[in-house]
């Protein structure tokens, strides 16, 4: 029988070991996250990342612009602003018989330019 060997992975600990004095200091600070993921999970999908990038371009765009931009159904881009501003990461305004969207602050705008910086990289 051969004989087996413990391969210690290159991203654990080979022991278990803490610090006290780190752990007390980041465990309160953890709840800050909370709800957080709303964001990313908003921005992880593709089509409403490249939504989000065509409202960082414009102060507002309406739903029609937005699927000509995007290349998709007046529909589905409809659907997509909607869960976004659902999951408040955009807001709107009607005018008449259009829709506006815009980016809901200049965190989001910051996180997609960052985000693409970073992508660049």
């Amino acid at each position: 029988m051969p004989s087996q060997v413990n391969k210690v992975s290159a991203d654990s600990c080979e022991v278990e070991c803490t610090h006290p004095e780190v752990v007390e200091r980041v465990t309160p600070l953890i709840s800050q996250v909370e709800g957080v993921e709303t964001i990313f999970k908003a921005l992880s999908d593709a089509t409403r990342m490249k939504i989000i990038y065509a409202l960082t371009q414009e102060d507002e765009l309406c739903v029609c612009d937005v699927a000509a931009i995007i290349g998709i159904s007046t529909a589905t881009a409809s659907h997509h602003l909607r869960l976004l501003r659902t999951m408040g990461i955009a807001k709107n305004r009607k005018q008449g018989k259009l829709v506006y969207y815009s980016v809901k602050d200049h965190h989001i705008t910051d996180l997609v330019k960052i985000a693409i910086e970073h992508h660049n990289e």
